[in-house]
């Protein structure tokens, strides 16, 4: 087992961002975090990294608790990756890859021969060997979302919290970045991500936490609780869920009855 939520709360201030949220992730599962903007995302995958502090309720990575954690204990058991990360510095991707194993090293200590071949090894898993002299901030966001994979990866920790990994990028990229997280999962990983495309839960993960006004609407497989009833509370629109061989579709009402439409009269033609 993971990651263990248990009625996870917070508020900024007077408002009231999450209540009550429960969940379990184990390893070798991939679960999506699903909702519009301001419900919450991020701040459940801050307030696990105790990034935030003040929220009641209980969070356990692997059996422990983290408010008992120390920062270094902490980065062994689980490596954030956050949506977009600007360095002070001009960093190449080798540096910025290498700063996920600092855990493993004093603060007086600079990084040694293990902490590099880890380094390397990661790029060498998410395929960026080649651009471990370029200069992080040269890359495209498809490259940086990469980079900051590796590091993770670099940081060997078994579970990752993502925070929207596929935001900006393109359709190609969107995809390359999901299917390396998938199989990431079938290696033993954990993975939490966040994203506005319930239809990535469809077509890649193993469970889907669906966020409604900082409360969880719904959570299971995702082709159990994604219909079209949920998918209107969540964002407010129409949906039709269209069968396929590879699964189900979600597209906008009416577009979808067009579709099945086409797709019957191709079938009798």
């Amino acid at each position: 087992m993971s990651i263990v939520v248990d009625n996870l709360s917070f508020s900024y201030g007077s408002h009231a961002v999450l209540s009550d949220v429960s969940f379990t992730l184990e390893s070798g599962e991939l679960m999506a975090v699903l909702g519009p903007n301001g419900v919450g995302k991020t701040t459940l995958l801050r307030c696990i990294m105790r990034l935030l502090n003040g929220f009641s309720g209980r969070v356990t990575v692997d059996g422990k608790d983290v408010s008992t954690l120390n920062n270094r204990r902490l980065a062994q058991l689980v490596a954030y990756i956050p949506q977009q990360h600007e360095p002070a510095f001009s960093y190449s991707v080798s540096q910025m890859v290498l700063m996920g194993s600092s855990h493993m090293v004093s603060m007086f200590s600079a990084p040694g021969r293990k902490e590099r071949e880890l380094a390397e090894a990661a790029m060498d898993r998410v395929g960026i060997s080649r651009l471990a002299d370029r200069s992080y901030s040269k890359l495209s966001g498809g490259e940086q979302q990469l980079v900051l994979i590796a590091r993770a990866l670099a940081q060997q920790s078994k579970t990752l919290l993502m925070d929207e990994p596929t935001a900006n990028l393109d359709y190609g990229n969107q995809a390359k970045i999901l299917e390396l997280v998938r199989s990431l999962v079938s290696e033993g990983y954990a993975v939490l991500l966040n994203t506005h495309n319930p239809q990535h839960a469809l077509w890649y993960a193993n469970k889907a936490l669906a966020l409604h006004c900082g409360k969880a609407a719904a959570c299971g497989k995702p082709a159990d609780i994604l219909n079209t009833e949920l998918i209107g509370r969540l964002y407010g629109i129409k949906a039709d869920l269209i069968s396929t061989d590879l699964g189900d579709v979600i597209v906008p009402a009416g577009l979808g009855i067009n579709q099945n439409e086409k797709r019957k009269n191709h079938e009798n033609s």
